[in-house]
């Protein structure tokens, strides 16, 4: 009898640790005190970076190479002694502005030679013998407005800020007619606007030479401001929550 005790309490013995071992790998270890399994490794890393100012490359070659490459530009660059400038092969007042004032917003992007001497020297001629040829086309210049921003070039924003520039104060209504695409092409005015470098007593030649980004930034939101209207300032701060009017000042 003794001998089928000890069996029957082995056999129950080894019953309940089965069942343990069964809910240990069912159940799990939830609500317990401690647990015995080793926690995983924590592996140290910095927070990642939004690259939100890094530098776009754009591979597409722009309409204005496409259209100088094949000779359907009719412009040259001309030396006058050490001078470069440009020579126009037509009067500019006979140009069709709606086919070509875009193409030569499209080559400011350009970063090599002779393209962005002639892009950026072309559109400065045509905005200043526009008048109200310009007002129409404004709708069609967006598109190489905002591809240009979006570019994050430092070089690039710099004198696309500069074109606006002479945009907005070229012919009457331009600005205004600039405010409902601020969305288009404010997210990038947002990104650069506080991007003035602090040189303590150094020069910033970068002032001198009208490079600094910040306050390129600052002088293209004022005109937009003073030359857009009565929504300007609200769209403005809208898509630039830190900027402050320079009407009310």
């Amino acid at each position: 009898m003794t001998t089928l005790k000890i069996r029957d309490d082995a056999e129950k013995d080894k019953r309940k640790n089965s069942k343990r071992e069964y809910y240990k790998t069912v159940v799990g270890k939830g609500g317990a005190t401690s647990s015995l399994a080793h926690g995983k490794e924590q592996v140290h890393t910095k927070p990642p970076i939004s690259g939100a100012m890094d530098i776009r490359k754009e591979y597409k070659r722009t309409e204005f190479r496409r259209f100088y490459d094949r000779g359907d530009l009719p412009l040259q660059v001309s030396f006058v002694g050490a001078v470069r400038k440009v020579a126009w092969k037509v009067e500019i007042e006979k140009l069709d502005y709606h086919h070509y004032l875009p193409i030569f917003f499209d080559g400011l992007r350009e970063t090599k030679e002779p393209y962005n001497f002639l892009a950026l020297q072309g559109v400065q001629d045509l905005l200043l013998e526009g008048g109200n040829k310009i007002l129409p086309v404004v709708p069609q210049l967006i598109i190489p407005i905002k591809t240009a921003l979006n570019t994050r070039e430092p070089e690039i924003v710099c004198r696309m800020l500069k074109v606006l520039q002479k945009l907005v104060t070229s012919a009457d209504m331009v600005g205004e007619a600039l405010v409902p695409y601020y969305r288009q092409i404010l997210p990038v005015f947002n990104i650069f606007k506080q991007q003035n470098e602090n040189r303590g007593d150094k020069i910033d030649y970068g002032q001198q030479k009208r490079k600094n980004l910040g306050d390129l930034i600052e002088e293209t939101l004022g005109l937009f401001e003073e030359l857009g209207g009565d929504d300007a300032f609200i769209n403005i701060k809208y898509m630039i929550p830190v900027y402050e009017s320079h009407c009310l000042k």
